[in-house]
């Protein structure tokens, strides 16, 4: 029977069926301080330990300051976490722990793939919606409440629902200047948030075959916001490339004889989908959402539609048909676990470095955030910390930060923010801040503009 890179993935892990629903095997759990604690304390209670501590890896990156360490926590429930996680994994000897300022901390979506800590054909679950990202390298990855971390961390199996399978197919070329992140966002305003509800949804097609896996992190970290539970792309020779040597990833001749197996990880030829979509690349250009959801979203050229969401607009503060250009942009972020990797601070430096501009003066912050401590060394090894210094940016150290308001990185009500990470939800970046997601070469062009400027193959010649 033909199967679905997602049907393999399932099956490979099913323990045994219930009912409608199946025990399945979850071989990797990486977590943070914020989800993990309740988990800890259920796992207690019960008189039980970690069912297997090489399974898990802990980062600090919610709560943490991007300026300073431990000492800059001002706020006691984050300070309270983050002493509850260090103390959980001090108490159970769980190795893999990388706290605030250590040479491998960083967001945890981040870190887990740069460790090669989950791997193709492995499954992988974490207290966090956006651990669909791990499906880029085909992991089965999805995002668990509190209770499901519990029972993973004591039993190692999970009881789930098995999912729909969604093909969306991008073919032809992107146009200059379009990347990763105007790609999935583009789709999610085609298909909405909630189009991808019950599905796991495969990216195919030769956009996501050109892509880099770095790319297809991107992509696939913001399949949770077109509604889908599991993000996936198959593993090419790309995939096996980035895997290869890192930290926790097989050596030698075990990573010959797994690299054989990784390369069936793609779905069989005639496999049937429960839904497709066709995308045409030479459809998309920069997008910028402009409302209160990722599916609020046009291309930088365009206005606000004349039947966007009144309640929307008014939180964000503009107007149907409203130039995208004419948007002022009085602060950025560059960061999160969806463009926080060394290729987005990459093509970030290279975008400015073109520009040869600074900070516009109606601009009062712009925080360049790496992914992790790994991200910011190999960048400041390329001088690209100076390149954002030296246009008046902000180079902090690796965590969540202005992606969401849980740390010191909050950003000011009213304020329209050009921001690289996955959510634009009401109050996300800040009580009344005013988030539009973009791609990391839009977030360079408003910083140094302070709007959203339209004419980016002028700018940037």
């Amino acid at each position: 029977m033909k199967k679905t890179l997602y049907d393999k993935l399932f099956d490979l892990h099913v323990v045994k069926k219930e009912g409608k629903n199946y025990i399945i095997k979850i071989d990797r759990m990486p977590g943070h301080e914020v989800t993990s604690a309740q988990a800890f304390s259920d796992m207690q209670q019960a008189h039980r330990t970690p069912w297997n501590k090489d399974q898990l890896l802990f980062v600090e990156d919610h709560n943490t300051p991007t300026k300073g360490g431990y000492e800059m926590i001002t706020d006691k429930n984050s300070k309270q976490q983050i002493d509850t996680l260090r103390e959980n994994v001090k108490k159970h000897k769980i190795d893999k722990f990388f706290p605030l300022l250590s040479e491998k901390n960083g967001i945890v979506h981040v870190v887990s793939i740069e460790r090669g800590f989950v791997l193709p054909g492995t499954s992988a679950v974490c207290g966090d919606s956006h651990t669909a990202t791990y499906g880029a390298i085909a992991s089965l990855a999805f995002g668990v409440g509190t209770s499901e971390v519990s029972t993973v961390l004591q039993t190692g199996v999970l009881k789930v629902e098995k999912l729909k399978n969604m093909r969306i197919t991008v073919n032809g070329k992107l146009k200059k200047y379009v990347t990763p992140k105007d790609v999935i966002l583009y789709i999610i305003g085609q298909i909405s948030t909630s189009g991808g509800t019950g599905y796991a949804i495969e990216f195919a097609g030769e956009v996501f075959e050109g892509m880099s896996v770095e790319g297809r992190l991107t992509v696939c970290n913001m399949a949770i916001e077109a509604g889908a539970k599991v993000g996936l792309v198959a593993v090419d020779q790309k995939t096996l490339e980035y895997v290869h040597g890192r930290e926790f990833a097989p050596k030698g001749k075990d990573f010959e004889k797994f690299s054989e197996f990784a390369k069936n990880l793609k779905s069989d030829e005639g496999a049937k989908f429960n839904k497709e979509y066709v995308f045409d690349a030479s459809d998309i250009e920069p997008q910028v959402t402009y409302g209160t959801n990722p599916a609020e979203v046009v291309g930088i050229s365009q206005s606000v539609p004349n039947d966007a969401s009144k309640s929307s607009l008014e939180y964000m503060g503009l107007k149907p048909n409203q130039k995208i250009s004419s948007i002022p942009v009085e602060y950025v972020f560059l960061g999160s676990c969806t463009n926080a990797r060394f290729s987005d601070l990459e093509i970030a430096a290279q975008t400015l470095k073109k520009l040869n501009k600074k900070k516009h003066e109606s601009v009062k912050q712009v925080l360049i955030v790496p992914g992790s401590m790994e991200v910011k060394k190999k960048a400041e090894e390329k001088g690209y910390d100076k390149i954002f210094i030296d246009a008046g940016f902000e180079w902090r150290n690796p965590g969540c930060s202005a992606c969401l308001a849980m740390n010191n990185d909050i950003m000011p009500s009213g304020k329209h923010i050009a921001s690289t990470s996955n959510r634009n939800f009401r109050d996300r970046q800040g009580n009344g801040a005013r988030t539009h997601l973009v791609s990391p070469i839009v977030a360079m062009v408003a910083a140094t503009h302070g709007r959203f400027a339209d004419n980016l193959e002028e700018i940037l010649s």
